[in-house]
């Protein structure tokens, strides 16, 4: 099963696609990372970085795992549902779904990259060093922080962000990077724990946590949905282009603002989705909500109403000691498709 997702992002360089490497999970340790790296679709660079860190090409699957799901959720109600079908043509071009993609894979990376070090499953790293935490007294007590900050260093390496001068569309993919990027960070959080005599903070150790990757995602689909059409300008004060975007209240029409850093950009306006096409197959025969997003999701088209009983557990009991008896029930359901 391929789970592709834009990976390579630096900004000239064409889009790499990475694959789950099935059986190659299961190879035995020491040199085993190896063959994972070799199976990977990555530059050459990249490839050197995977094959000196160990626990890193399980990590890169782990990833994209991440950020394909938690598109799919995120999409699931919309004419684009993130779908694989016609992900490597829609990553050719500059539409709000190109900078979600970025964005999303890149913070899949980073949060897996640091939760990977928290969790012993890297060489090179381990929890978080921040200072001002009693890291070390949290270790004792078995509390591992999130290590972000070897996650964001190490990405940037990997990622290997260049200047790129005029090329408006490398400014936008590198922008939209960021953001996915400054969403982890965002989410950072300081967790404390008690230990004291009756619950009370006498002693208590504080370590760095990462938000759910569900608070993130939700996050950048906000963004997305507020995305930031751009175009490029010149800026004569640092002598080379920069992003601008439409004229916020309270500037000059001559003076376009740069998008927030916390913007998603884009550049071109996306195609509908209705029909099927080189960027999805359409929303024919897409499951939608009647009181919902019937109308949205089918175009116009009508939507296929079709009843079906479904089976569901029902009349719950906990027997002595130790299970769960239930009957089994049937009720009708009513499911709503859009026509072709």
């Amino acid at each position: 099963l391929l789970l592709p997702l834009p990976f390579s992002l630096t900004g000239r360089e064409a889009l790499t696609q990475l694959a789950a490497l099935g059986t190659a999970a299961g190879t035995a340790p020491g040199r085993g990372h190896l063959k994972q790296c070799d199976l990977l679709q990555l530059s050459r660079k990249q490839k050197r970085l995977c094959r000196r860190e160990p626990g890193l090409a399980e990590t890169l699957r782990d990833s994209i795992r991440l950020g394909i799901v938690e598109c799919q959720f995120q999409f699931r109600s919309e004419r684009w549902n993130c779908s694989l079908e016609g992900r490597t043509s829609l990553l050719k071009r500059g539409f709000k779904e190109t900078a979600f993609l970025y964005a999303v894979s890149a913070a899949a990376l980073t949060h897996s990259l640091a939760r990977a070090c928290s969790a012993g499953r890297m060489e090179r790293c381990t929890c978080d060093d921040s200072p001002g935490l009693e890291n070390r007294k949290a270790w004792q007590w078995g509390v591992c922080g999130d290590n972000l900050k070897y996650s964001t260093k190490f990405l940037k390496k990997f990622l290997g962000q260049k200047r790129i001068g005029k090329d408006l569309r490398a400014r936008v993919d590198i922008h939209n990077t960021n953001v996915g990027i400054k969403a982890v960070k965002n989410g950072l959080k300081t967790t404390c724990k008690c230990h004291g005599v009756s619950g009370s903070c006498a002693v208590r150790t504080c370590w760095k946590q990462l938000s759910p990757f569900h608070e993130i995602g939700r996050l950048l689909k906000l963004r997305y949905d507020d995305a930031v059409k751009v175009f490029s300008t010149s800026n004569d004060a640092v002598g080379h282009s920069e992003l601008a975007g439409p004229p916020r209240h309270g500037h000059a029409p001559r003076h376009p603002p740069a998008p927030r850093p916390t913007d998603l950009v884009y550049v071109e306006d996306s195609p509908s989705f209705c029909r099927p096409s080189k960027y999805s197959l359409g929303t024919a025969g897409r499951t939608c909500s009647r009181e919902g997003n019937c109308d949205s999701m089918c175009c116009g088209r009508g939507y296929n109403t079709q009843s079906r009983l479904v089976t569901f557990s029902c009349h719950c009991q906990v027997q002595w000691c130790c299970y769960v008896e239930c009957q089994q029930c049937m009720q009708e359901e009513v499911v709503y498709s859009c026509k072709q």
